[in-house]
């Protein structure tokens, strides 16, 4: 029963380390690596190298694919992109097996200490995510520590050894490497476990080939579990994952089959004495072989899945989300970029909607006049929604940069909602010049049309500096800002004028009132968007 339960921990303490250490990963890094990562996947042999490196540094194919597959689903990343990105964090994967190969146990009480010391006592946010990166490296091989002190007692068990040596058969092995792999959700884990396993002498070598395999095959399930529910093409970008891993196993089988001494001597040749570096090696050749002969024909990995998944989405005639999707599984590190992009369209419908609104003042258009109700109804719809989304969003683990924003971001979902009430109040105000019969001086309507340009103006500047994340528009919104203030005073001082010299009615001269006060509050949110990741990152 001890032994039982030394095992038990030490599994546990692993899991837990790997899970601590990737979380940490991608809250420190995550961010940056997202933006260097879908900025250079155009090319996909860089995209390869750089997949391999993002999922080397936050210890998780999973996490990659998953943030891949959500891209591709909210039409941030092309299939044609996400290929070699898959393909790399394949590669990257193998990373945890590596580490585990080398005999850090004996320092693990010294690094968990390190780590505990930045998380509790450094101030800043980024040490402190440091630090749970090295408590989750330490945790994780002192878990390494307990299995290998269990692992090593089980030799005295004949029932346990039995049971291990029975397991010859290569299908067999492929099929409990997948099975444990699809409950674990991880490679790194089962390979790593393996690979201990195979440090005591419980596990043959030959056997571990095979049984790699089958974690290569299993590490596709948190992939596949983000695509059940989401588009058409996020499922292509889930089964590319998977026939890479299923072709993989596929051909090193048959290779295995034909030429098991050769491979084996080849591996025990780079690998030395130490059977624990050869199960990591295997694991590491097997994705590289694999990504070089399937990347050349990427294409036709592409055309394979477009015809196992045929056709298109069916176009959502109602009030939907395009870029947040509840019903796939959560990726840390693309979560927020997804809400800015839904935010981004927001803000363009809402932008449209003000031309719209202003657009049927000036004729009258009851049609137009209907439109700027509908979507007003979805500009609503997606205020609602997407502020859940954040809700939801802020109880996780994010990265650092990323966790910075959220804040922000509800105050941007607001100040939009507000812009796309404006509208519909300038649509209110039409229906009543239509139905009143009231009109306006042409002295009102160049002022009106001047003072609206300006904040079609600074809108379209917030919105672009918002999307980019840049402030390079701010002097611009600034001025212009200022200059609604001002026109704001001038234009109702030379209504009143008008007013007192009976060129305007009462009814007329009400609606000039609000429309110019309405310009300028759309001018003081849309100063409001321009500002806010910039304050974030300020604060950051």
């Amino acid at each position: 029963m001890s032994l039982l339960l030394t095992l038990m921990g030490g599994l546990g303490l692993f899991l837990f380390g790997m899970n601590f250490m990737s979380q940490g990963l991608q809250k420190a890094a995550g961010a940056k690596l997202r933006s260097v990562l879908t900025a250079i996947s155009k090319n996909k042999y860089i995209a390869v190298l750089f997949g391999a490196l993002f999922t080397a540094i936050i210890q998780s194919s999973g996490a990659t694919t998953v943030m891949v597959v959500t891209f591709v689903n909210a039409g941030l990343m092309e299939l044609t992109q996400a290929v070699g990105i898959i393909f790399g964090a394949n590669i990257g994967t193998t990373i945890t097996a590596q580490l585990v190969s080398f005999n850090l146990t004996a320092i693990a009480p010294f690094i968990l200490f390190v780590g505990v010391i930045m998380f509790l006592f450094m101030k800043q946010p980024i040490f402190k995510k440091i630090g749970e990166v090295v408590i989750g490296f330490g945790a994780l091989f002192m878990g390494i520590s307990l299995m290998t002190e269990a692992m090593s007692k089980l030799n005295d068990y004949p029932k346990v050894i039995e049971v291990l040596s029975s397991l010859k058969n290569p299908f067999l092995a492929i099929l409990v490497g997948l099975i444990i792999t699809v409950i674990v959700q991880s490679s790194s884990v089962t390979v790593s476990i393996l690979l201990l396993m195979a440090g005591q002498g419980l596990v043959s070598l030959p056997i571990c080939f095979y049984f790699i395999l089958g974690c290569n095959i299993g590490s596709c399930t948190p992939a596949v579990m983000a695509s059940m529910n989401a588009k058409k093409e996020a499922k292509r970008a889930a089964l590319i994952h998977v026939l890479f891993n299923v072709f993989g196993m596929i051909i090193i089988s048959i290779i295995l089959m034909l030429a098991m001494n050769p491979f084996t001597t080849f591996i025990q040749s780079i690998s030395g004495d130490s059977i624990k570096r050869c199960v990591a090696n295997t694991d590491t050749i097997y994705k590289v072989f694999q990504t070089i002969i399937f990347l050349p024909i990427s294409t036709q990995f592409i055309k394979l899945v477009n015809k196992l998944v045929p056709g298109d989405d069916k176009e959502d005639t109602g009030f939907s989300l395009h870029y947040i999707s509840r019903n796939t599984v959560f990726s840390p590190t693309a979560t927020i970029v997804a809400a800015m992009h839904e935010i981004t369209r927001m803000g363009q419908m809402a932008e449209d909607n003000m031309k719209l609104a202003m657009e049927a003042f000036w004729d009258g258009d009851q049609d137009k006049i209907d439109r700027v109700y509908q979507t007003e109804k979805y500009i609503d719809y997606l205020s609602h929604e997407i502020t859940d989304y954040l809700v939801d969003v802020n109880q996780r683990q994010l990265p650092v940069a990323d966790s910075l924003k959220i804040g922000s971001l509800f105050h941007v979902v607001s100040d939009i909602e507000r812009i796309g009430d404006h509208a519909e109040n300038i649509a209110d105000a039409a229906i009543r010049m239509k139905e009143e019969n009231i009109a306006f001086t042409k002295k009102a309507i160049k002022e009106i049309s001047e003072m609206f340009e300006k904040d079609m103006r600074i809108l379209t500047l917030a919105f672009e500096m918002f999307e980019t994340e840049s402030n390079e528009h701010m002097p611009e919104i600034l001025q212009i800002e200022e200059t609604v203030d001002e026109m704001e005073i001038e234009l109702q001082n030379s209504h009143i004028r008008r007013m007192g010299k009976g060129k305007c009615s009462p009814e007329s001269g009400l609606i000039f009132t609000d429309l110019v006060t309405g310009l300028e509050r759309v001018a003081d949110h849309a100063t409001n968007i321009a500002f806010a990741l910039h304050g974030s990152e300020e604060m950051h």
